[in-house]
């Protein structure tokens, strides 16, 4: 074993890493969504995608992939089969399949103990108290995610309809959302029929953009996105002393928003999620060479 891979994929985008035994990052690289529940033909497309480019990144043969093991951290992993169903097809030596969320907790807080929340296309959290895990959400678009970048893109076209049809007041936002669709609401409802997560998530910068600017209707779901982050923070119990990092897309554009509670715990994460992963795969495999000798 030369390399180790760490992959992080989500409901946007996969990223891969190669990493020397030791833990020295060599080559990094990104594909398309890699959610497994949502799609998980397309994910490992990506997913091996992303590892061959990471390869070629590091200047290495591809060729290598069949001998490299990989910890996987990806959204949908926490429901069904998907995780075994993923592990059977995959090219890597070894491959084990985590959570987003369990190798962004390792990525922001290392071994120790402390909180993440994942807030991107999708949501999740997970805290760790001595040496013991607990995870938050992560349930998915339809269902879950709450104060996700896709719930407030859902929520913004929502906003625009309702506009439309006079039931609430518009906004500029909700002028500039229909823009984008001719000024036709059928277009804006067709948009949704096929229309994933990462297509939803997508608007969010817009409506962050546009609450800047005191846009009554941006700063209406913005208002009920933190209202859900912070309800999920509330259940995992956070002492005054217990680190939180906030990690993924949206995290710098939320943090200014939380409660005075929450923004006093917040510590910069130690790496992001595909460190995490990294680190993992170097503990999990370096391990485990070591006892196959």
């Amino acid at each position: 074993m030369n390399f180790v891979l760490g992959i992080d994929g989500g409901g946007t985008s996969c990223r891969a890493a190669l990493a020397t035994v030791d833990g020295t990052v060599v080559g990094r690289a990104k594909s398309g969504a890699a959610n497994i529940r949502t799609d998980l033909t397309g994910a490992r497309a990506n997913i091996v995608e992303a590892a061959r480019q990471a390869f070629v990144a590091a200047g290495q043969d591809p060729e290598l992939i069949p001998q490299t093991p990989a910890i996987l951290g990806l959204a949908g992993a926490n429901v069904g089969t998907y995780r075994q169903q993923l592990e059977a097809i995959l090219p890597f030596s070894v491959s084990r399949v985590e959570t987003d969320a369990e190798i962004a907790l390792e990525g922001a807080v290392g071994s120790g103990d402390g909180a993440m929340a994942i807030l991107g296309t999708g949501t999740a959290y997970m805290a760790r108290r001595h040496g013991k895990s607990r995870a938050i959400g992560g349930w998915g678009f339809q269902v879950g995610d709450q104060g996700s970048g896709a719930r407030i893109g859902r929520d913004l076209l929502e906003q625009t309809l309702l506009a439309y049809d006079g039931i609430r007041q518009g906004s500029p936002l909700t002028q500039a959302m229909l823009a984008i669709f001719r000024d036709n609401p059928e277009d804006l409802v067709e948009f949704t029929t096929n229309a994933k997560p990462g297509d939803f998530g997508g608007f969010a910068p817009k409506v962050f953009d546009h609450a800047e600017k005191g846009d009554a209707v941006a700063n209406w779901i913005l208002d009920k996105a933190v209202a859900d982050v912070e309800a999920a923070l509330g259940v995992l119990d956070l002492g005054d002393d217990d680190p939180l990092c906030l990690l993924g897309g949206l995290a710098p554009l939320y943090a200014p928003r939380l409660s005075a509670r929450y923004r006093a715990l917040l510590k910069p994460p130690l790496d992001d999620a595909l460190g995490g992963a990294v680190q993992m795969a170097v503990r999990v495999f370096s391990s485990a060479a070591e006892a196959a000798r």
